[in-house]
């Protein structure tokens, strides 16, 4: 008893050596193997101050601390200041802000990366998929109805037997899913007041039908399908970006159509009944997201699809699979038919994808450096008889802002060279489908000739180095285009590989 005591005492003092900010433990390379010992179960942000994804994160997180602190759990949550504790973050493999890390065990090596949303719910959740059963044992009303009510979407399977062949299947399908909570019961007094006639699972949710039973033969892929089907509602209000945009953009359902209507409008109702009914025959396959275009804080997903305010009422469709690729409906007019006929064209492969472009400025070859638009990117870049050099950049790329004055010595350089051209487009307005931008600044070398050449730059970006570069025709500081990213630039996808949350991101 005295040695238990002693034991106790002293994981009291190390806990006590590690500083807390709102229930957040502050780790350092010089604690980090003693929080490990001394909580077994540790979820890790590892962040930049300066990041605006991990600022909008800090309540959440916080919130999520304070929950299982609360609860008693030996589950903690704590961050590393990346920029700060270079060591750590290198150890761990970051590349990106925030990066979060599971460590369980106590075990330093392998962690599991997080993979769930960022509000206290989704986290919390997660971290009890991890440490816990899949599916909590209900045993008694109670229990099932707190379960319904504390959670947005929860999944009670219904079982006679829990040992049954079905049940196992349910409790495979609890252990795929990191997002929501399950619960399993054989009490006779749960089934009778939820009104389940026999074996099977239903999905409660605080949303449209409020409940959902699945219908069928019990699998663990049906059921995933059932439950990804229902899981979300049939329209979803894009809030807050760096919280939602993990849990839309990042889900399984990897097609999404987007109708920007500003909420003040007079027909508001009308366009939301017409797409919510259209949204009924497309569950499970395309996600169907609302965006108040008039939000000061959605205007980065206007731009991203070329849109103004004034164009708003409109529909766009997107893709997230390897690559990004957007469509734009024939018709202006929002009713469920067209939506239906819209999405129909698209699930069977008949849509043309939508490449946005500016007008051609009318002095886009006044200057040293040649401005690029989608409309005119082909005829210049492709041009057989030049080499062209261009920079792809986004207007609010730090890098690409430290590049601007080099980009322009290195124009003014070779402006007078014929068959040299030193260009540059704004590749979040403008978009061609030879080349797939995945961080900026992006730089890639066209070369002369027929066969289309393309050269992605790897060299020191310095005058020198272009230099060196261009008077070698693409061949020093030169590879053969990739589509990896340059851990130096803006990347378009955060720690999570979330693609569309990075465009919101402004560093």
């Amino acid at each position: 008893m005295l040695k238990l005591l002693i034991v106790c005492a002293l994981a009291a003092i190390s806990a006590a050596d590690i500083p807390e900010e709102e229930d957040v433990l502050v780790l350092k390379k010089s604690n980090f193997e003693e929080a490990l010992k001394t909580y077994p179960n540790i979820l890790v942000e590892f962040y930049a101050p300066w990041c605006g994804h991990c600022k909008a994160l800090v309540p959440e997180y916080a919130k999520a601390a304070g929950m299982l602190k609360a609860e008693g759990t030996n589950i903690r949550l704590a961050k590393v200041d990346a920029t700060e504790e270079s060591e750590l973050a290198q150890e761990f493999g970051v590349r990106g802000y925030p990066t979060i890390k599971f460590f369980k065990g106590g075990e330093k090596e392998n962690p599991k990366e997080y993979s769930a949303g960022r509000q206290a719910d989704d986290i919390v959740n997660w971290l009890k998929k991890r440490t816990g059963p899949a599916a909590a044992t209900l045993s008694d009303v109670t229990q099932a109805e707190s379960l319904i009510a504390d959670n947005e979407v929860a999944v009670i399977g219904f079982f006679k037997d829990v040992e049954s062949e079905d049940a196992k299947a349910f409790i495979k399908t609890a252990e795929a899913v990191d997002d929501i909570p399950f619960g399993i019961t054989s009490d006779d007094a749960v089934i009778s007041k939820f009104e389940v006639a026999k074996d099977g699972v239903v999905l409660f949710k605080k949303f449209d039908e409020g409940r959902n039973t699945f219908d069928g033969e019990i699998g663990k892929e049906k059921l995933l399908a059932f439950i990804k089907a229902n899981q979300l509602p049939l329209v979803i209000e894009f809030t807050e970006p760096k919280l939602t945009a993990p849990k839309i953009f990042g889900g399984e359902i990897k097609s999404h159509i987007l109708m920007f209507v500003p909420k003040t409008a007079t027909d508001f109702q009308d366009k939301m009944d017409q797409f919510k009914k259209a949204a009924e025959g497309f569950k499970g396959k395309i996600l169907f997201i609302f965006i108040d275009s008039d939000v000061d804080d959605n205007q980065r997903i206007l731009e991203f699809f070329g849109l103004k305010k004034e164009e708003c009422p409109t529909i766009r469709l997107i893709t997230l699979e390897e690559e990004m690729t957007k469509y734009k409906p024939e018709t202006s007019e929002i009713t469920a038919e067209n939506i239906i006929t819209f999405c129909t064209d698209f699930t069977e492969g008949k849509l043309k994808p939508h490449l946005m472009s500016q007008d051609i400025p009318d002095d886009w070859d006044k200057n040293p450096v040649k401005v690029l638009v989608g409309k005119n990117f082909e005829e210049v870049a492709f041009d057989p008889a030049k080499n062209v050099f261009v920079e792809f950049y986004a207007p609010w790329c730090g890098h690409c802002k430290q590049l601007a004055p080099i980009w322009d010595q290195l124009g003014e350089k070779f402006k007078d060279k014929a068959n040299i051209v030193v260009a540059k487009m704004d590749s979040t307005a403008n978009e061609i489908e030879a080349v797939k931008v995945h961080s900026f600044p992006t730089l890639k070398f066209f070369a002369a000739g027929d066969d289309r050449k393309v050269i992605d730059y790897n060299g020191e970006r310095t005058l020198d180095g272009f230099t060196k570069f261009l008077e070698s025709g693409g061949k020093e500081g030169g590879a053969p285009a990739r589509d990896d990213e340059d851990e130096e630039s803006d990347n378009l996808s955060d720690a999570e590989s979330i693609k569309v949350a990075q465009f919101l991101h402004q560093p």
